[in-house]
C-alpha cells in the first residue's frame, strides 16, 4: 500500500486545524474504486438524488459572434430551460473557472467568459456567487493577473466573491488509482460537491499533452484536487496523483467524474480564442469565436471536440463517462441549438506527442502474472 499524502488541508467534516486521512478515511476511499468511486460516507455531504432518466435529449447551445463576453451569455440563454428548474432550487452558486497557468491568459479562463456568466446569472439568481479555483500555482496570482477582482464590483447587487480552494482548504476523501494501479486517497475540493450550489464550470477549448483536449470534464476533475496551502511546511499535492501514466489519467478523471457529476450544474466551454498543438499550457491560439454551453458536460465535451475537429474515440476519458451513463456523446443523440456546427468547426493542430497519448487504447504491455 502507498504511503498516505502528509500534511492535508481542513476536512470538510470541521473547520478546525488539518488533520491527517486516517486508515477509516483511507479504508473507506479504497473501497469507492471496487463500488463505482463515488459512494459518500455518512458524515459527508450527500449527493443530490439522483433524477429519474429523462425523457428529452441532452440539448447542446453554440453561440457564435465578436464578443466573447456576448458568446458565452446567449450560449446560457439558449439553454435557460434545462438551468432554471435547478437553479432555482439551490442556495448559491460556484463557478469553477481553468487556471491551469497563473500567468498565460491563453490558458486561463478569460474575465469576460466570467462576465458573461454574471451577465445570465444577474436577472435569474440572487444568492450568493463564488468563483472558485485549485490552480496548480496560487489561484490568488491569477485572480489579480487576470482582472478576476473586476467583476466583483461590475455585477453588484449580485453577492461574488473569489476563494482560492488550496487555501480554503475544506475537502471531501476520494479514491484514484496511481501509476502501480494503487488505490490511493485524494482531497478533493468541498465546495465543488455540495448539494446547496449550482456548480458552473467555465472552461476552454484546449488540446492537451496527456489526454488529447481538455474542456468542460478535464477542467472540474483536475481543478477539484488540492494541493498545500502558502506557507505550509510540509508540501504536498494531490493533483499530482493523477498523472500516473497515459491508461491511469483517463481513468482517474473518469473516477473522479463519477464522483462529482452528480452536482454538476452547467458548464460553458469559451472557444472565442481556443488553444492548439502545445495545450494546455504553450500552444497557440485559434480564433474559433465561439462558446459551446449545457447542463450535460459529456454532450458539451463531445460537441466541442468536434468543433477543434478532435476525434472523440482518441479521449479516453469522455469515452468511460458516456459508457457509464454520465452524459450523452453521442451526437446524434443530442439537440443542437445556435450556430450549426459544421459552419464553426476548425481543424486544430494536436499536440506532437498524440501518437504516445494514444497508447490508452492499446494492451498493457505488463500484467501481474496470473495465478491460481
Amino acid at each position: 500500500m502507498k504511503t498516505q499524502p502528509q500534511s492535508p488541508a481542513r476536512s470538510s467534516e470541521s473547520i478546525g486545524p488539518a488533520t491527517s486521512l486516517s486508515r477509516r478515511h483511507f479504508l473507506w476511499t479504497a473501497a469507492g474504486v471496487l463500488g463505482a468511486a463515488g459512494l459518500a460516507r455518512a458524515d459527508e455531504p450527500a449527493a443530490p438524488a439522483a433524477a429519474a432518466p429523462a425523457a428529452k435529449r441532452s440539448a447542446v447551445a453554440i453561440a457564435a459572434g465578436q464578443s466573447r463576453r456576448e458568446n458565452v451569455c446567449q450560449s446560457l440563454v439558449a439553454i435557460e430551460d434545462r438551468i432554471m428548474p435547478v437553479l432555482r432550487t439551490k442556495q448559491h452558486v460556484v463557478i469553477k473557472p481553468n487556471i491551469v497557468n497563473t500567468g498565460n491568459q491563453l490558458a486561463s479562463t478569460h474575465v469576460d467568459a466570467l462576465h458573461g456568466i454574471l451577465d445570465f446569472l444577474a436577472p435569474r439568481f440572487k444568492g450568493p456567487v463564488v468563483i472558485a479555483e485549485s490552480s496548480a500555482g496560487y489561484s490568488t496570482e491569477g485572480y489579480d493577473h487576470f482582472h478576476y477582482r473586476d467583476v466583483v464590483a461590475e455585477h453588484k447587487p449580485l453577492a461574488v466573491s473569489l476563494v482560492d480552494l488550496n487555501e480554503e482548504g475544506n475537502y471531501v476523501t476520494h479514491t484514484i488509482l496511481d501509476g502501480d494501479l494503487h488505490a490511493v486517497p485524494v482531497r478533493l475540493a468541498a465546495r465543488l460537491l455540495d448539494p446547496d450550489a449550482f456548480v458552473m464550470c467555465s472552461a476552454i477549448l484546449k488540446t492537451h499533452n496527456t489526454v488529447v483536449a481538455t474542456l468542460s470534464i478535464k477542467n472540474m476533475c483536475l481543478g477539484a484536487p488540492l494541493h498545500s496551502p502558502r506557507g505550509e511546511t510540509r508540501r504536498w499535492n494531490d493533483k499530482r496523483l493523477y498523472h500516473g501514466g497515459v491508461r491511469q489519467t483517463h481513468l482517474d478523471i473518469w473516477l473522479t467524474a463519477q464522483r462529482l457529476q452528480p452536482f454538476w450544474g452547467a458548464t460553458v466551454i469559451d472557444g472565442y480564442e481556443g488553444m492548439q498543438g502545445d495545450g494546455p499550457n504553450d500552444g497557440t491560439p485559434v480564433a474559433s469565436r465561439i462558446a459551446v454551453a449545457s447542463t450535460d458536460f459529456v454532450a458539451a465535451d463531445r460537441v466541442g471536440m468536434e468543433a477543434m475537429g478532435v476525434d472523440a474515440s482518441w479521449v479516453g476519458y469522455l469515452q468511460f463517462c458516456a459508457q457509464s451513463a454520465l452524459g450523452e456523446a453521442d451526437l446524434s443523440r443530442i439537440e443542437l441549438r445556435g450556430a450549426k456546427l459544421a459552419e464553426v468547426a476548425k481543424k486544430y493542430q494536436m499536440h506532437p506527442n498524440l501518437e504516445h497519448e494514444l497508447k490508452w487504447m492499446g494492451p498493457m504491455k505488463e500484467v501481474p502474472e496470473k495465478l491460481g
